[in-house]
């Protein structure tokens, strides 16, 4: 049952839901407001289509601007419409995906519509934690608009006509469109932190469909969201000589090999995303010190470093996933801090929300170490100290507080380079191997790294039913 509106805001709909899936709601209502002759024009659906579908079966509440009506703007009942998706979607426990595509506020109705966008944020705010939240920018997002997307919890930008922002570009200091285009959308992916790909209308909403069919529909939902054909206990090869790039890793551990990436181009030296293990969703984090094309060639590199950016990727991306009951997997490599002085602005703070996300988070989490693990860096990826479930660990990872010759050298200040060879090997051996740590029971187990999938999804599927208590408080303040 659709309407038949057939706008480009309908067609968006129709093609992201299963087929004769949507039924609109709210399309008789039309802008209340007459100053400035708007009584004389008309308002169709007061520029936004609401209503429900199914995406694979699964319930979904949708809202999808309509730019040939007073430009998509937002007025007293274009916010209401949307603010009724959101009342409906939280007691149905179903997501809520939005296609912006507005002009910003409705000038004729000044605080009216000033009040609808308050309105709006309430609900966004109010639904979080409680059914995801999906935004795709297929027009003009900006002003106070941006904080759309961004209180999402995934959010998609049209390559080409998309555009957010929060001050134009021309508003810029120092700035013009053509000097650097802050709107566009690879400067959105690249540096704003909530856009989690860019793309055709038809790859965002091929995206859409795949993310829905990955998340639990709400926070009370099962993990459980596929039927898996893979085999449990499937060989995982070139586990080893591919560690650098997680996005492989994930992708081989992965039932059927699937792997949906978020925030794909923020923060490239840490990978956030989903995977399936045995049918069930789960999270993941890693460190990131290579990416290879398609071809396989190496086209960047990175330190095994904790930045700025990744710390805040990595942080949001574990709170989600503790929201909605969604396991963690980290995949670690990491052997201190980036030294920049961009990212030591933020680092502390930074560190602090990665460290209270892994620490407050209640859901099952597992970490293995591919690489090195040292210090404080690591402490903070999820390691057994702030509350990791299990921690497995590949036979030639290096566990400890620093590099052997880095320590050494603090060490034995004095010594000479032949003294400084032999300490080495003795603090490595002593202090800094993963069989040290597994002797303190800092690792549970060391796993060969082709049996890394069959141990992952015994350790998640034990980890199933865990129930942990926390302290009553209010919340965290980090």
């Amino acid at each position: 049952m659709n309407s038949s509106n057939d706008s480009l805001a309908m067609q968006r709909i129709t093609r992201l839901v299963d087929e004769n899936s949507f039924i609109e709601i709210g399309s008789l209502v039309t802008a209340r407001s007459t100053d400035f002759n708007l009584a004389a024009t008309d308002t169709p659906s007061d520029g936004v289509i609401t209503g429900h579908g199914l995406i694979d079966g699964n319930l979904v509440f949708i809202y999808s601007q309509d730019a040939s009506v007073l430009n998509g703007t937002i007025g007293e009942m274009h916010a209401k419409k949307i603010a009724a998706v959101y009342d409906m979607a939280m007691k149905m426990g179903a997501p809520v995906i939005g296609f912006i595509d507005c002009a910003g506020v409705r000038l004729q109705e000044s605080v009216d519509a000033l009040d609808g966008f308050g309105l709006i944020y309430a609900k966004e705010v109010a639904a979080s934690g409680v059914v995801p939240q999906i935004s795709a920018v297929f027009g003009s997002c900006g002003g106070g608009l941006a904080v759309v997307p961004a209180l999402s919890d995934f959010a998609f930008i049209e390559e080409s006509k998309g555009k957010m922002f929060v001050n134009s570009p021309n508003a810029i200091d120092g700035n013009r469109i053509e000097k650097c285009d802050t709107s566009s959308a690879a400067f959105q992916a690249d540096e704003n932190g909530c856009i989690d790909a860019t793309g055709t209308e038809d790859e965002i909403l091929a995206d859409i469909r795949e993310l829905v069919g990955m998340l639990p529909l709400n926070n009370e939902g099962d993990v459980y969201t596929d039927e898996c054909a893979d085999d449990l206990n499937r060989a995982c090869e070139s586990m080893d000589a591919m560690k650098g790039d997680p996005r492989y890793l994930l992708s081989e551990i992965s039932d059927s090999h699937t792997f949906f990436e978020t925030k794909a181009g923020y923060a490239r030296d840490m990978v956030t995303g989903f995977i399936k293990l045995n049918g069930m969703t789960v999270g993941a984090v890693a460190n990131c010190t290579t990416v290879y094309d398609e071809e396989g060639k190496e086209s960047e590199k990175f330190d095994n470093v904790l930045s700025a950016k990744g710390c805040e990727k990595a942080a949001e991306f574990v709170s989600f996933c503790d929201a909605f009951e969604i396991p963690v997997l980290t995949l670690t490599n990491v052997k201190g801090y980036k030294a920049c002085k961009c990212s030591e602005k933020r680092l502390a703070k930074a560190l602090a929300h990665l460290t209270s996300a892994f620490a407050g988070a209640t859901c099952p989490k597992v970490n293995l170490i591919t690489g090195e693990a040292y210090g404080t860096a690591y402490v903070a990826m999820n390691s057994k100290s702030i509350g990791a479930d299990f921690v497995y660990a590949w036979p030639d990872a290096k566990v400890g507080m620093m590099d052997a010759d880095l320590a050494v050298k603090i060490m034995y200040a004095d010594a000479s380079a032949d003294e400084l060879a032999e300490k080495a090997k003795e603090y490595d051996a002593l202090q800094g191997s993963v069989m040290t740590a597994a002797r303190r029971g800092y690792v549970d187990l060391i796993v060969d790294p082709a049996d890394t999938r069959k141990y992952l999804v015994d350790a998640f599927e034990l980890l199933y039913t865990k129930c942990a208590y926390t302290p009553d408080k209010k919340h965290g303040t980090k």
